[in-house]
């Protein structure tokens, strides 16, 4: 029997979950980096239920920038796909505090959002002072992604959760429905692994000689 999940941004909506056969289809985000660059790599990969991929995009964001929201919509603007039901970002505050709008995502893209990170912290505002001379606009952008919310994934791993679109508790559905092991979807895993290629491949610039 199939187990339908509202997607709050769109009432008349639903996501359909199948297990075990075509099913719904996430596009995940994932960034990697290496010190001294000014951009990161943004790897996007979508992946159905059943973990067949069938869809990757790359973009790019400014280390220390405010960029992360548009690269995030260009990228999925730009696969140009009427079937991918939610995006998954692993991490809204990337590169080094340019922070996604995932509020912003959802609207734009007409689709739930679910951020992912991993670990309990006390908060970035502190960082952020120390990192920007005026930082008064980056901070309200922190304060309005709101509180992560713990949630205990079917594999026995703990992840924090930030959502738009979607409830928490079918938010909670649709990550058990992609994580195989440990705390990462697979869309947000594969996304990672590719990220981290690129940004391995990708020359550096050099810097420019006056």
């Amino acid at each position: 029997m199939a187990e339908h999940i509202k997607v709050d941004s769109a009432p008349e909506r639903c996501l359909v979950l199948h297990p075990g056969k075509k099913a719904i289809r996430a596009l995940g985000v994932a960034e990697s980096f290496r010190p001294g660059d000014s951009e990161s790599v943004l790897a996007g990969v979508v992946m159905r239920t059943d973990l067949v991929v069938d869809g990757f995009a790359i973009g790019a964001a400014t280390v220390g920038g405010d960029d992360a929201t548009r690269s995030v919509l260009r990228m999925y603007k730009g696969l140009k796909r009427e079937d991918v039901n939610l995006i998954i970002l692993s991490g809204c505050v990337i590169s080094r505090y340019n922070i996604i709008d995932i509020d912003g995502v959802s609207r734009a893209s007409g689709l739930p959002v679910v951020c992912l990170t991993y670990n309990e912290t006390a908060g970035i505002e502190d960082a952020i002072r120390r990192n920007f001379p005026h930082p008064e606009e980056r901070l309200k952008m922190y304060a309005d992604l709101g509180s992560r919310k713990p949630v205990l994934l079917s594999t026995g791993h703990r992840v924090f959760v930030r959502t738009a679109g979607i409830s928490d508790a079918d938010a909670k559905k649709v990550l058990d429905a992609f994580t195989l092991q440990g705390v990462l979807p697979e869309p947000v895993r594969v996304a990672k692994l590719l990220a981290r290629v690129c940004s391995a491949k990708r020359p550096r610039r050099r810097p420019i000689r006056t």
